[in-house]
């Protein structure tokens, strides 16, 4: 099982909006030195809904050749299109993803049977983990939890990206799923608290830029989820500690729509340029001292 800190790592682009695969390549590295559990490759904070299907398929290839086993690399392979999402999920399978993130169809707005009938196509049709992801603020159309109960018996089907940022939700969730099924947080400002319920990790866009940190953040919760007593009290303290030394971080990341924040956060560290892809634009100017006054209080400028 895929547990810890899982960055959902941003994809750099070159002064023409190119992706940029030496940076790319430079980002990986650093995250596997600096502990990063896993890596998501292309999902929402990856700009998956600007990039050419061939673009697509050669950042997935490339994440995971430089990775070369050393963390596991899951792909972004989800689209509102049920037969976009197999060709894609069967691409990542071919270049050698260990599992793949598909959001729920944003936009068509489906509803409950048609995603479990949707979800179970894909894992009908592509023999790799799959790892649904809910994120309903973004597209519109919100997985319930009776519908990621049924699901989770799917062949396939390993786990949930719980993004709703809503503890209840997910422990709800948690506490309905069979042994085995994962549950991972894709809300930083809650995942720590999640992860101390039970859920296995964090799929993370504050870990782009303090990456370290949220590994250790999650290390810590995870033990702390298994201990009692003084042990878990320790750890539970030390986790919630090193957590608040960046909350700001999980907040000032999301001043404008993700990735805006983070790539202007990333640029301002020397990581890469600080480019995306029309409709998105540079983080406004109004912002610009928050997030640089927040990053200097985080330790990171």
């Amino acid at each position: 099982m895929i547990e810890g800190s899982i960055v959902a790592l941003v994809t750099p682009m070159d002064r023409d909006g190119g992706v940029d695969y030496s940076a790319l390549s430079a980002l990986v590295e650093w995250h596997i030195a600096s502990g990063t559990n896993a890596i998501v490759a292309v999902g929402t904070t990856g700009e998956s809904a600007t990039l050419t299907v061939e673009e697509h398929c050669e950042v997935i290839r490339q994440t995971v050749g430089v990775s070369a086993g050393r963390v596991p690399v899951i792909a972004g392979t989800g689209a509102n299109s049920t037969s976009e999402a197999i060709e894609l999920t069967q691409a990542a399978k071919e270049v050698g993803a260990n599992a793949c993130l598909l959001v729920t169809p944003y936009y068509n707005k489906p509803s409950q049977r048609g995603l479990i009938a949707h979800h179970t196509r894909i894992a009908e049709a592509v023999a790799i983990p799959q790892i649904l992801y809910n994120v309903p603020g973004r597209t519109a159309c919100d997985m319930l939890p009776d519908t990621i109960v049924a699901l989770a018996g799917v062949p396939n089907i390993i786990g949930v990206k719980e993004a709703t940022g809503n503890l209840e939700r997910g422990r709800e969730v948690l506490a309905r799923c069979p042994a085995g099924f994962a549950v991972y947080s894709g809300d930083d400002a809650t995942a720590l608290e999640l992860i101390l319920m039970g859920a296995k990790g964090n799929i993370s866009v504050t870990a782009n830029v303090v990456p370290a940190v949220m590994a250790q953040v999650c290390r810590l919760g995870l033990q702390a989820a298994v201990s009692s007593g003084h042990e878990r009290e320790r750890l539970v303290a030390e986790a919630r500690a090193l957590n608040d030394s960046v909350a700001a971080l999980h907040k000032d990341l999301f001043l404008e729509s993700n990735p805006v924040p983070v790539k202007w956060a990333l640029a301002r560290m020397g990581r890469m340029r600080d480019t995306l892809r029309l409709p998105l634009v540079e983080l406004d100017s109004r912002f610009h001292y928050t997030l640089r006054t927040t990053m200097q209080k985080c330790g990171v400028l």
